[in-house]
């Protein structure tokens, strides 16, 4: 199992070289040992380009070549579990989950008495998203947006479905917001705020595509491949036509993938005895699952996994992952163990488990994530002076 390397070797680290770059306050956490933010402190424009899902691994088995590849300087890793909503709040606020406490796609709120799907913002049966009732994602969390103690002009660019989400306003802060509509768009617009700059800046890119396909058609797919290519090709142009700018960028992902066949599917409700000691539907990720078991029903839980289950999981107690430094360092947010559950299904190489609640159509993924594989625990961190 990888744990993320929160001293100076992740994604939470990057985002502390960021800010010390620009002038901004240290954290708790150290800038990344691969990135001294002395690189950054004479760039006038700093981009952070996040493509979603674009694993360290994929980008060294099957990114060969690349432009991407070519200013790779570094493996590093991302956060626990390693998945979209628990990392891009880690890029919004530049702290892990240890204390921003979004932990995985499905999360248990007591506070709200719900299991939110945590980017969407609203509960999981579905309905509308929780600012329509005047919560908002800062209601669930310490932490503040990290362009709040960056000196300098932020802005965001995120594609225009979710530019104005409750969670992208919420985590913008006082950074511009601009929506974009295609990969074209988002590289122009990208010259676009770089060409009008007056003062140093940093500016946030969010590629969502790469993590679409590798989720509908495996990593592994020729889909993936085609996309990376075009993708690779845009950044190559775009590289082209920012130099002499005086930008930096930096080029990461929030996880990599693993591909899963379907037949490696655990379903809960195949196991009912297994199923009827929990309180909760499973939480997290299919890849690791929080459970939240009936107190008087932890003996015939533990029995059942280790007994029915022992080839597709790992079981370990909750509070274990947060002794072992899986969410992070310091002292944790009082709402963590909350949203953590009692035990966790780390599920083992090529395995996912299923819960399904009233209303939701079943599904199946090729390109999976979550887990704590090196595939999906290992970004990549590339960097071009322009």
């Amino acid at each position: 199992m990888i744990i993320p390397d929160y001293r100076s070797g992740s994604v939470i680290n990057l985002m502390s070289s960021i800010v010390a770059g620009l002038g901004g306050p240290p954290s708790i956490y150290a800038p990344l040992a691969a990135l001294p933010s002395t690189r950054m402190v004479d760039a006038k424009s700093i981009i952070l380009f996040v493509i979603d899902g674009m694993g360290y691994q994929y980008l060294c088995q099957s990114g060969r070549g690349s432009v991407i590849h070519e200013h790779l300087e570094a493996r590093i890793t991302t956060t626990f579990p390693p998945t979209t909503a628990t990392a891009i709040p880690c890029f919004f606020t530049g702290a892990a989950p240890q204390q921003h406490g979004f932990t995985g796609w499905f999360t248990w709120f007591r506070e709200l008495g719900s299991v939110l799907a945590v980017l969407p913002f609203r509960s999981r049966y579905g309905g509308e998203p929780l600012g329509q009732c005047g919560i908002s994602p800062l209601d669930l969390t310490s932490q503040s947006p990290i362009v709040e103690r960056i000196p300098a002009r932020s802005c965001l660019v995120v594609p225009s479905r979710i530019a104005y989400s409750d969670f992208n306003r919420a985590f913008s802060g006082t950074a511009e917001i601009h929506p974009y509509r295609s990969l074209a768009d988002c590289l122009a617009t990208l010259e676009a705020i770089i060409a009008a700059r007056v003062s140093r800046q940093y500016i946030y890119a969010y590629w969502p595509e790469f993590d679409s396909l590798a989720h509908q058609y495996g990593v592994a797919s020729r889909e993936v491949a085609r996309h990376f290519a075009d993708l690779d090709a845009a950044i190559t142009k775009f590289r082209a036509k920012l130099s002499g700018s005086d930008t930096f960028m930096i080029i990461t992902a929030d996880h990599g993938f693993i591909d899963v066949d379907p037949r490696r599917c655990v379903q809960l409700g195949d196991h009912r005895h297994l199923a009827e000691t929990l309180t909760l539907p499973l939480c997290g990720e299919p890849r690791l699952a929080y459970c939240y078991v009936h107190p008087g029903r932890r003996r015939q839980f533990e029995d059942y996994v280790r007994s029915e289950l022992a080839s597709c999981t790992t079981l370990i107690r909750s509070e274990e992952l947060m002794r072992q430094g899986f969410f992070g360092l310091g002292e944790p947010d009082p709402r963590l163990q909350d949203r953590i559950g009692h035990y966790a299904l780390a599920m083992k190489e090529g395995y996912v488990i299923k819960d399904w609640i009233l209303g939701e159509k079943p599904y199946q993924h090729i390109g999976v994530h979550g887990g704590v594989s090196e595939a999906e625990m290992y970004v990549p961190l590339a960097v071009a002076a322009l």
